[in-house]
């Protein structure tokens, strides 16, 4: 009996021993470094727990989960949570391990950054060889090339016995297609870098090299410069330019009174006023005009932002997209849903100007860029009302929702007031159906930001009186308070607010699922 017990115990001590080293490798792999003086740990993901101790710089942590940007640590005979962008996460080789996508459109980047380029996209169930993993990226063989996608949507396997080629190199070069209306082309690639020349949307042109969120091209002229990519995509095929034929195509009126105008300007004569319901056969698209023809055999034109074109109207104005054939969506995904995103303000509209200098209309569109690539890797079709540093009605930009039928539409703006001292962030709805969308986008904000929160609240804007679809418009701090000011424009701060934002509109549609 007793060399039974023994033989068994002789085991356990064996199987241990066998296992130590399995544990720490896995440990190694999960580890980061503090990297600033002193880090809070708290009992829960997020600002408002209480905090049960502290670590100092340097310091290497064991990490044993993640939720959104907070890191599940050993913590001496217990556990708890720490800020993910206080530490450093080390590189860890892999071998015989592959990524597959969960999602559809999944970004590839040429950084382990949300704030970098874009190469390409996966789509669910694609598989790409894994060469190493750096935080909560990993980094992938991707058409010849290596690129990073994020762990929170890809599963990561066991490399089948049979080597796996990589995917293949595509047989023409890749190109960049130019998708606002005009952008500089820079003599380095740095905002404030001499400007070379512009290009126009639609162009494409053969990528020569990269630098983080910029690419190198060559001009007509034979000049080489550099182009931000956030104002393009990539493709590797060259792609006919929109179709222009004069006889596609009707336009719906959307409002009541609609003008139609004799040229395709705002300041033209009205020849017309149309009625919502009434529907014309477009004979042409001028930038956002419609020249249409009218009863008694004359012509007239009508602003893109006030009327819905059919599906053959669509593809003479390229700057609105269609919504996508509508796939079954899982829990945790936007798969099949259309997403409007709006920044607030452009081009002679600065909106507000904060206390120490910041233009409302410049940090709109960085926040409307983080959350876009967020939305995208999570399988939404983004739409965003504007590219570039340009006016845009406000009729417009909630026609832009209508026109792709938008599952949800998100204004961004950046609040002031007078008194220096009022602070806090604020989500509003005009209507009923809009209500629980916005409290949805707030909770999420909620738990993943500072500032005082202000709450959920009516507030009548044109982006939400006029729309037909499920709207928020979120005020994300007051840049007329110093101290809010220095921290909103911070890209900490928009990684925080866009990461909320992206988990309560997560919540909200998960909740439809239900």
């Amino acid at each position: 009996m007793n060399d039974k017990i023994l033989h068994k115990m002789t085991l356990i001590f064996l199987a241990f021993i066998l296992l130590v080293p399995v544990m720490q490798a896995k440990a190694q792999e999960e580890e980061v470094t503090v990297n600033v003086s002193t880090l809070k740990v708290r009992s829960g993901p997020g600002l408002t727990y209480d905090t049960i101790g502290a670590v100092t710089k340097n310091e290497k942590l064991a990490v044993i989960g993640r939720e959104n940007d907070w890191l599940h640590i050993k913590f001496g005979n217990t556990t708890g949570w720490v800020a993910n962008w206080y530490t450093t996460s080390e590189s860890v080789e892999m071998t015989n391990k592959q990524v597959v996508s969960k999602v559809n459109r999944l970004n590839v980047r040429t950084e382990p950054s949300t704030s970098s380029a874009t190469i390409g996209q996966i789509n669910e169930g694609n598989q790409f060889v894994a060469y190493k993993s750096e935080g909560e990226w990993v980094e992938i063989d991707f058409q010849g090339q290596k690129g990073w996608v994020n762990q929170s949507y890809i599963t990561l396997i066991e490399q089948p016995s049979a080597e796996v080629k990589p995917a293949p190199t595509p047989s023409k070069e890749k190109l960049f297609v130019v998708s606002v209306d005009v952008l500089n082309v820079r003599a380095k690639a740095d905002l404030s870098s001499k400007k070379i020349g512009q290009v126009e949307k639609g162009e494409q042109f053969e990528i020569l090299s990269t630098d983080h969120n910029w690419v190198q091209v060559q001009l007509e002229n034979g000049k080489k410069g550099w182009l931000y990519s956030f104002y393009g995509r990539f493709t590797n095929d060259v792609e006919s330019p929109p179709s222009t034929d004069d006889t596609n195509g009707t336009i719906t009126v959307l409002y009541n009174g609609t003008n139609l105008r004799s040229d395709s300007a705002t300041n033209s004569n009205v020849v017309k006023r149309a009625d919502a319901g009434e529907s014309y056969v477009v004979l042409e698209s001028i930038n956002d005009w419609y020249k249409v023809a009218l009863e008694d055999q004359s012509t007239a034109y009508v602003a893109s932002w006030v009327v819905s074109p059919s599906s053959s109207t669509k593809g003479m104005n390229a700057s609105i997209p269609e919504k996508e054939v509508e796939t079954e969506r899982k829990k945790g995904t936007l798969n099949g849903l259309s997403i409007v995103i709006d920044a607030g303000h452009g081009g002679n509209d600065r909106g507000t100007t904060g206390a120490l200098g910041t233009d409302e209309k410049g940090i709109t569109l960085l926040t409307a860029e983080l959350l876009s690539s967020k939305l995208q890797a999570a399988g939404a079709n983004v739409i965003m009302t504007r590219e570039s540093d340009q006016y845009v009605d406000l009729r417009k930009r909630v026609s832009i929702g209508h026109q792709v039928s938008a599952d949800a539409f998100i204004s961004l703006h950046y609040d002031a007031v007078d008194n220096s001292s009022v602070r806090g962030f604020t989500s509003y709805y005009m209507h009923g159906y809009q209500k629980e969308l916005a409290q949805y986008v707030h909770d999420g904000l909620a738990d993943m930001i500072s500032l005082k929160d202000r709450g959920t609240q009516p507030g009548n804007y044109l982006v939400l009186r006029e729309n037909k679809q499920k709207a928020v418009l979120v005020e994300l701090g007051y840049l007329s308070n110093p101290t809010e000011e220095r921290n909103v424009t911070t890209p900490k701060f928009r990684e925080q607010a866009t990461h909320g934002i992206y988990n309560g509109i997560i919540n909200y549609f998960d909740s439809q699922l239900n």
